[in-house]
């Protein structure tokens, strides 16, 4: 915009540059692109020399957020234009970060922060500099984040958790929520507060004995700071310009600053909560995670983390056994949390040896070796000679985490030598292989293992699917299929798919065979030109069994599974239909 414009036309101006353009058809698109860009142009000098409100509100509507933030940042756009910027758009953090530049109008930015929602509180400060990855070499250095703005966002980021802290109480519709999700320990993520403190690490030791806040920062740094420190190590090594060696990090946190977090340990916030079979279990997981974390916490909270864990335990019931209920799926995890949890944090045997005890009752697992890939085998010349060894298909499907939490628990000196020992008899023969290559438990544990009587057949557990060329030198393949079709490997979730697929692709099946797989499985996951050529067959000419057939494959992922055999006789008429047809 010209320099020369006179005053008199700046309200001529402006009203041509915010109508719409138009010709004599009505609305002109192409005129009011033209329009828009000028508008865009001119808005710097148009603003910085209009100084009438109205004219002002009418040029700032036009105006997107980048462009405002900007105009705020040069001084532009001040506090002054905020009612009329606020009459169209919500406040945002680039606007109020962008007035804070300005001293005098720190407060009125400030004074702005609660206007924002929750979740973008902490992008002022984050935000502060939206040059950071584009600005030149040679430009202006942005100005430090005020200590004022600093705090205000802190405490605003804060104060959520800490307000949870003092009534943590459901929110509506809570018990609409899936069990996975029934997490309380999830209401501490607060993930803004920790972005914060991170920022400030100097000021730990303060804020943890802040009247206010200071639980809500104890909570925080007990379960973000060494994680953060962890990955902030691990982004460090994996860079490949960085000329540091890879070392373990120091502590985050000095054993003055766990000390001043132990008030928060435990969780006693949490402690009368509603359905404590729930909440204590997972009060105990979050628990044994801050001491994994913080492994000082052992020595420091000793009889601390001993008589929250008995309560815990007593409170809600853990060591109560409960039968697997149909379609729960975190059964075994919860059961192996507690197991890991307990050796963790236990000193009582009672309650150790009621853990061994629930890893007894577990399922054994299901060790299946696949059918060998030809594409792995083309890919890679020199095959894993240890790939069907018992320990390591164990860990395939991640089956040896019952050993790993046995071996967990005997590490503990508190867990009775007994209650162990009578796990170790009813282990899978894997699960004992696992214990003999994997672990480093203590040397009474590897010799019990070792102990234990092995089959008389020698047999070790594992499940061997064959591809064709093996099966063929059985006097009968197609028994062999059908004992693996048998097997406890067709109840397991994760290794019944690879049991289904060996049986149909080998040319060895028949239709008994298929007639016992999920229909699912044989139609659309295997090879579906086996059941093409069965249902071809099948159904032949008759247009009843094709409307039956087209009828029966609309059932849904959650419907309840039919087998392939199951479906082939729905589409057969009963008796009476017969007759009334």
């Amino acid at each position: 915009m010209s320099e020369d414009l006179p005053k008199e036309a700046l309200k001529t101006v402006i009203g041509a540059l915010c109508a719409p353009a138009t010709n004599r058809d009505g609305f002109d698109a192409k005129a009011d692109r033209w329009r828009e860009e000028a508008l865009k142009a001119a808005l710097p000098a148009l603003l910085a020399r209009t100084p009438a409100k109205r004219l002002r509100g009418q040029l700032l509507v036009h105006a997107d957020e980048k462009t405002l933030a900007a105009l705020a940042a040069d001084g532009t756009v001040t506090t002054a234009d905020v009612p009329a910027i606020l009459r169209h758009r919500r406040v945002w953090a680039g606007l109020i970060s962008a007035l804070a530049r300005h001293p005098d109008q720190l407060e009125a930015a400030i004074a702005l922060l609660p206007r924002l929602p929750e979740h973008e509180v902490e992008h002022v400060v984050r935000d502060w500099d939206p040059d950071r990855y584009t600005r030149t070499k040679g430009a202006a250095p942005v100005p430090p984040v005020p200590p004022e703005l600093f705090d205000a966002v802190l405490e605003a980021c804060l104060t959520p958790l800490a307000a949870y802290l003092l009534h943590p109480e459901p929110e509506e519709g809570w018990e609409a929520v899936s069990a996975f999700s029934k997490d309380w320990s999830l209401e501490l993520g607060g993930r803004a507060g920790w972005a914060m403190l991170a920022r400030c690490p100097q000021r730990w030791p303060q804020l943890t004995a802040h009247p206010v806040l200071g639980a809500a920062v104890q909570h925080l740094l007990l379960d973000q700071a060494e994680t953060q420190t962890l990955e902030d190590a691990q982004l460090r090594a994996a860079d490949p310009d960085s000329e540091e060696l890879p070392a373990d990090p120091a502590p985050a946190l000095s054993e003055e600053l766990l000390l001043a977090c132990l008030p928060a340990l435990c969780l006693p916030e949490l402690a009368d909560l509603p359905n404590p079979q729930v909440t204590a279990r997972r009060t105990l997981h979050h628990l044994a995670h801050r001491v994994h974390n913080n492994p000082r916490l052992t020595a420091l909270a000793t009889d601390q983390l001993h008589t929250a864990t008995n309560a815990l335990v007593t409170c809600g019931q853990l060591l109560t056994w409960s039968d697997k209920q149909e379609g729960d799926h975190e059964f075994d995890s919860r059961v192996l949390r507690l197991a890991e949890d307990l050796a963790l944090l236990s000193a009582n045997p009672d309650h150790l040896a009621g853990a061994c005890a629930h890893l007894a009752q577990l399922d054994p697992p299901a060790v299946v070796s696949p059918t060998p890939s030809r594409t792995l085998i083309r890919v890679l010349d020199n095959a894993d000679p240890d790939h069907d060894r018992p320990a390591r298909l164990l860990e395939r499907h991640s089956e040896h985490r019952r050993v790993q939490a046995l071996a967990t628990l005997a590490a503990n000196p508190h867990t009775p030598h007994t209650a162990v020992a009578d796990v170790l008899n009813g282990l899978h023969p894997a699960e004992l292989a696992w214990i003999a290559e994997k672990t480093g438990g203590p040397d009474w544990f590897l010799a019990a293992a070792a102990a234990v009587p092995a089959p008389e057949d020698e047999d070790d557990g594992v499940l061997r699917l064959l591809d064709d060329a093996e099966l063929g030198k059985h006097p009968d393949p197609a028994a062999v299929l059908q004992t693996w079709l048998d097997s406890p490997a067709t109840g397991e979730y994760l290794s019944r798919s690879e049991v289904y697929r060996a049986v149909v692709k080998s040319r060895y099946h028949t239709l008994e065979h298929l007639r016992q797989i999920p229909a699912d499985e044989v139609l659309a996951r295997h090879e579906p030109e086996v059941a093409l050529t069965i249902l071809l067959d099948h159904c032949g000419r008759s247009t009843r069994r094709w409307e039956a057939l087209a009828a029966a494959m609309t059932f849904g992922y959650d419907d309840e599974k039919i087998t392939f055999g199951q479906l082939l006789d729905s589409l057969d008429p009963t008796p009476a239909e017969a007759q009334t047809s």
